[in-house]
């Protein structure tokens, strides 16, 4: 923080896992690949609320059943919308 900082044009390019780096550092990507990626974030995460409630299953009764219900309806909803917009088709 107190050292003066000096700007090389090492540290200006991209670090590839210590390989050198060639061609060039920004690549597009095709947008197909983020709503991929967001749909297995959208039901990593409903595995991280899913398996602690059925661990726990005799503990919350019907009300806690009623829940993840909804809750998993919901997100079969959200499903059925990507799968009506067709967004989950790779070509």
């Amino acid at each position: 923080m107190l050292r003066p900082e000096r700007e090389t044009p090492q540290k200006r390019i991209t670090y590839e896992s210590g390989v050198d780096p060639y061609g060039d550092m920004w690549s597009q990507s095709n947008i197909r690949y983020y709503v991929f990626a967001l749909m297995f974030v959208l039901f990593d995460v409903e595995a991280v609320f899913i398996f602690p409630w059925a661990t726990r299953l005799e503990v919350y009764d019907v009300f806690g059943l009623v829940e993840m219900a909804i809750f998993i309806f919901i997100l079969a909803l959200g499903l059925f919308y990507a799968w009506r917009k067709r967004l989950l088709r790779w070509i």
